[in-house]
């Protein structure tokens, strides 16, 4: 099967109207600050019954608290604990913070969890312990699993494989940049638009690009469920108009 939604409530009109239009959507909000199991259920209550959410996983696993994504949180973190967050380092914290969000996952009904990590942690064999030290000491829950990595992991494909493979871990990419290493039952695609560095997010695709995108999604979908969720200035138009396409094409 292929999902296909947006990054966050993208549409015109509210979560009324985004359920009309799609059955999945990427959770950003759990990203910067977790919300409440309360509010996770009754976001769940609010939705389809067929209607899937999946999960941005919280940034105090990710992302350190020099971070300008944790000025949009409004989370303060002394600068003596600044070690202690982030970058899959396995603390007291960044497993509570685990466990918080694994939490909300389950209130959601969620099945899949993705974890994105800056440019700046990029490969190292210290890094790569960090991911592998993180994904065999939590509990996962039975969430199936991906992870973004940026910046110099895709000039290590070898090593990156590897560690995927071990951790059980889907590769999550920009298809239309690069595939995927590793693939762990389910394929997952982030759109961030094309052109110069790692993220164009005011690109807007062209007829052409979805095209070239369907032909590589129909690929992976042939043996698993493939999620394709656009995170562009454009992307509830985007992501409709790809969704068309694959409804043209059967």
């Amino acid at each position: 099967m292929i999902k296909v939604g947006t990054c966050g409530w993208s549409a015109r009109g509210g979560r009324q109207a985004y359920f009309q239009n799609f059955k999945v959507i990427e959770l950003q909000e759990t990203f910067y600050k977790l919300p409440s199991e309360e509010t996770a259920r009754r976001w769940r209550g609010q939705a389809p019954p067929d209607f899937e959410f999946t999960v941005k996983a919280f940034q105090a696993i990710t992302h350190p608290p020099s971070s300008p994504t944790w000025r949009r949180s409004g989370i303060k973190v002394s600068s003596e604990d600044f070690d202690k967050y982030g970058l899959f380092r396995v603390t007291e914290e960044t497993l509570k913070a685990w466990e918080r969000n694994l939490a909300v996952c389950k209130a959601l009904g969620a099945r899949v969890c993705v974890f994105q990590t800056p440019p700046s942690f990029g490969y190292s064999p210290g890094n790569a312990r960090n991911v592998e030290e993180f994904f065999t000491t939590i509990d996962r829950g039975g969430l199936a699993m991906g992870w973004e990595p940026r910046g110099t992991w895709h000039e290590h494909p070898s090593e990156l494989k590897q560690l995927l493979s071990r951790l059980d871990l889907t590769h999550v990419v920009d298809p239309l940049r690069r595939e995927p290493v590793h693939t762990a039952g389910f394929a997952y695609f982030r759109l961030h638009g094309l052109g110069g560095g790692e993220v164009n997010y005011r690109y807007k695709y062209t007829d052409e690009d979805l095209s070239k995108l369907l032909a590589i999604v129909k690929r992976y979908a042939e043996s698993q469920d493939a999620y394709v969720l656009f995170n562009n200035v454009y992307m509830f138009d985007d992501a409709l108009r790809f969704k068309r396409l694959l409804e043209q094409t059967g």
